[in-house]
Formats: C-alpha cells, structure tokens, sequence
C-alpha cells in the first residue's frame, strides 16, 4: 500500500507519498480499506517532530478515517467485510489502509457520504469525551468555545446547541465569526478586536461561561479564569499558545471553578472504545437526523498531504480539509 511518510521532522514538504508495508491485523481488530483521513493540528506537531506517535501505533499521521472495512480480525463480532465505517485512530490514518481496534470503529452515519464521515470521528469524540462526558454541559448554560471556526469549534457549537445551551465562540474574522452564528453560535466575539473577557460578560450579566473548551493553553490560561462563571468548568485540550502559564489560584478558589487538561490520543484502548460508545449512543441520532453534521472546507488527495497542511497551518479554513485517497 501506500502512505503518508515523514523520512525527516520538517515542514510541509517533509510529508512523502511513499509505497509502505500493508498492515497486520491483529486480535480484536479491523484492517480498513481508507477512502478518506482529516488534518489535525496533532499531525502538524508529529510532522515537525514534537508528537511522536504512541508504542505500537504506525508512524504515518492520521487520527481519523473513513472507508470499508476488508478484513475482520480474531475475536471481532459486529463488523462484516464492505461495511462502510469511520474510526477513531492513535495514528495511521494518511494511508490506504490501516488496522482500527474494533470498539474505535463507528459506522458511517445515515446521510453522510463515506468521505465526508472522515471529518467526525477525532472531532466528535473531543467534544462529547471533554464538554459533556468530563465538563458536564446542560442545558440553560453559557458554553465558549475558542476557535470556533475550527474543526473542533464547528462540531463544539453544534452538539452544546443540541443540547441546548448558549454559546460562545471566538474567531479571528468576520466570515468565520458568520459562519459561527450559521451554526448556532449565539455571542460571536472577534479575538483580534475584541476581549472575550468584557465581552462574555456583557453578553451574560456579568456572569461567565459555565463552561469553556479552550485550544490555546498558557496564553489564554489567566482570561480563561477570569472568563468562567462560578462552578464554572475550565477545559484545555491545546497548547497553541504555549505551555506555562499563570495561574490565580485565589480567582480560582472564589469562584469554585475547576480546571482539567487533557488529551485523547494516548488514552488506553479501553477509555476510546467507552467514549466511542457514549458517541454512538448520542451524537450519532443527532446526526442522522441531521441536527448535526461534519463542516468540511474542502477535499484534497492524499499524496498532496502538504497542501493541506499550509491551509491548516494558515488557518484559512472553516471546518475539516479532508484528505481523500487515489481512486
């Protein structure tokens, strides 16, 4: 088969279309033939050399896929050969085929294409695993997501709608910003004009966000704090503004608030598949009644990996860049 290789840390032009050895499936797992993988900013940093993949997992990016299943492994029921699937994956998605333990699988959701299912499964498992399964979002509170345009910012203002919550987002334009409030968001707060902190409060009364889903880390760590309403739930998931910060811990205290970090690609077998689980359950009727549905910016074949990633990198896009394999 083919994929995506990295022979060297670098940028853009450090990721080769390179013919690869095909993977071995192994117990409780599913070989599956890839029709499409998505950017994330994780397979920027594995790029560059600071993520590398964890033990056991191939070395090519790709932390999500779509396409049909060809081969079923020892111990796996539940899955036959051309069931039209999309997978959480540890890496391993930018190739032709890759072998996915069976509770990461999902099956493609009714009226989504096969392609376009590869732009749910890293996204929506962020968000349910992270707002709701650990923040617990309900309904009536405020929830701010920052990069709302993004993959995981688009996705985020759909299910806390859902659910429904008030939501806020920033952006770094005002064609991401509409694009926002065509999905749902209610408060839309331009970053580069605009603090989200006066801003958030004015638009709650002085109160906060009950919940904030934040990408940038030790930048926005001291305004995220002063952002939260009281028992509000801080979530970091990125680090795009750096890694040390200040903390108030007394701003913290007064407001009873809590803060987590985490991350989804190195978590055990066992916690993707409970969240894989929980996604299925609930994310997926919504939708398939199409309550929900992936935001895709465009589609690129996969041996032109590096255009993708200077869009990523650019952050010119609204949504997922979808990398799609040769027919």
């Amino acid at each position: 088969m083919h994929a995506i290789t990295i022979p060297e840390p670098g940028g853009p032009e450090a990721l080769v279309w390179d013919e690869v050895p095909d993977p071995v499936v192994g117990e409780g797992e599913v070989l599956v033939d890839v029709v499409a993988t998505a950017v994330n900013r994780a397979d920027i940093l594995q790029r560059q050399g600071f993520y590398d993949p964890p033990p056991g997992t191939p070395p090519y990016p790709g932390l999500e896929c779509s396409g049909r299943v060809a081969q079923v492994g020892p111990g796996v029921s539940g899955w036959a050969v051309g069931d039209e699937v999309c997978a959480l994956l540890s890496g391993g998605g930018y190739a032709e085929k890759v072998a996915v333990p069976a509770g990461q699988l999902l099956p493609v959701p009714e009226g989504v294409a096969v392609d376009r299912a590869a732009a749910l499964p890293e996204v929506v498992c962020t968000v349910w695993s992270n707002v709701f399964m650990i923040a617990h979002l309900r309904p009536g509170e405020t929830f701010l997501v920052h990069g709302g345009s993004s993959g995981i910012g688009t996705m985020a203002i759909q299910l806390a709608k859902a659910v429904g919550a008030k939501v806020a987002v920033t952006a770094g334009t005002k064609e991401k910003l509409e694009r926002c409030a065509e999905l749902g968001a209610d408060i839309l707060i331009n970053y580069r004009e605009q603090d989200f902190v006066a801003e958030l409060r004015e638009a709650t009364d002085g109160k906060g966000a009950d919940v904030i889903l934040d990408n940038m880390g030790a930048k926005y760590l001291d305004r995220n704090v002063q952002a939260l309403a009281v028992n509000g739930r801080l979530v970091i998931i990125g680090m795009q503004g750096g890694v040390k910060g200040e903390l108030n811990i007394g701003a913290l205290l007064a407001k009873r608030a809590a803060i987590t970090a985490t991350t989804l690609r190195a978590r055990p077998v066992e916690e993707k598949a409970a969240i894989v689980a929980a996604v299925r359950e609930h994310v997926w009727p919504l939708v398939a009644a199409g309550h929900v549905r992936p935001v895709i910016d465009r589609e690129i074949p996969m041996p032109d990996a590096a255009e993708a990633h200077r869009i990523v990198e650019d952050s010119s896009h609204i949504g997922k860049v979808l990398l799609v394999t040769p027919s």
